[in-house]
């Protein structure tokens, strides 16, 4: 009669355990849309690992509220996320405006890392006005400079800026015309703009310059003079090979993620499609669906074993 007992005991446990669900929190899908202040993180974006396309991870941080871009030249704060125009508003605080001019090579510049360059770059309608270059400048010089072989990189209006307009800003007046550029001679001009695609990088100490400024067009307004520009870097992100599998998964109930990675090497990297209890590397409705499936927490255990331990008190009453 005891053996029956516990054999009624166990199998009620094992019932209890099986038949109860997985942890909520495990087949609770991801939320990976955050925010951070008043700008919405959505993909490609995320401030979360594994959340996002794996071409923008490690990318965006929220520090006290402040959204930061993080990429080879440095820090920058994040004004805005266009996600229509498929942009981001960044600005690097030691960056020359109409108002203030700051040299000693103290601002990041841009310049990305070259796995990540294929998802980020600085928009084609920005401008950017490197100050007070060195006469042995690759810009003035015929360099091998950046994998572009034996010629002659020219300062030019970007978007309708440049230097010319920007020369009429009231920051001049303190630094003065010919000071920026003063200790390298008559040689290089004072001022200098060129846009990304021509030098790929912004890179005050390989351009051997005192400092920048940048300024992009806010389509289709029409600006009166260079103090109505907006300063500040204009980025733009590409999804490489479309949206399709981060649509096709969020049709399905999913949320759009990546494999963990060791390392900044998208050999391997694979994106997920993340299903509450599983992940699928097509989309939620599929029959692909493996690992991270969900699991018993310790607490469904022990409400299994106390209705056990109930049945056990009562049947030896």
């Amino acid at each position: 009669m005891a053996e029956l007992k516990l054999l009624v005991t166990t199998t009620m446990f094992l019932i209890t355990v099986l038949v109860m669900p997985p942890n909520s929190a495990t087949l609770h899908v991801p939320t990976c849309r955050s925010y951070c202040g008043n700008i919405t993180v959505d993909y490609p974006f995320s401030l979360q690992q594994g959340c996002g396309h794996p071409g923008f991870r490690d990318l965006l941080f929220c520090i006290n509220d402040v959204l930061m871009f993080h990429i080879s030249s440095g820090s920058y704060r994040v004004l805005d996320i266009d996600y229509a125009y498929r942009s981001l508003s960044l600005h690097d605080p030691h960056l020359s405006t109409c108002d203030s001019i700051v040299l000693g090579r103290r601002g990041n510049g841009f310049s990305v890392e070259p796995w990540r360059s294929p998802y980020i770059s600085a928009s084609p309608d920005n401008v950017f006005m490197l100050l007070g270059c060195s006469a042995v400048s690759p810009l003035f010089q015929l360099l091998f400079f950046q994998g572009f072989a034996d010629r002659h990189l020219p300062c030019r209006n970007v978007s309708g800026m440049g230097c010319e307009e920007y020369y009429d800003c009231p920051a001049w007046d303190w630094v003065g015309r010919g000071k920026a550029g003063s200790r390298f001679g008559s040689g290089p001009p004072e001022c200098c703009a060129v846009s990304f695609e021509a030098i790929k990088a912004i890179n005050l100490t390989k351009l051997q310059c005192e400092g920048y400024s940048s300024a992009y067009a806010l389509a289709p307004l029409r600006v009166d003079g260079p103090h109505e520009w907006a300063y500040g870097i204009r980025a733009t992100y590409s999804v490489q090979g479309g949206d399709e599998f981060c649509g096709a998964c969020e049709a399905t109930g999913g949320t759009c993620g990546y494999s963990d990675v060791d390392d900044h090497n998208d050999d391997g990297v694979k994106q997920l499609c993340m299903c509450g209890g599983s992940n699928s590397t097509s989309n939620c409705d599929s029959g692909g669906s493996s690992s991270n499936k969900g699991t018993w927490s310790p607490l469904n255990i022990l409400a299994g074993f106390m209705i056990c331990a109930s049945t056990w008190i009562t049947s030896h009453k």
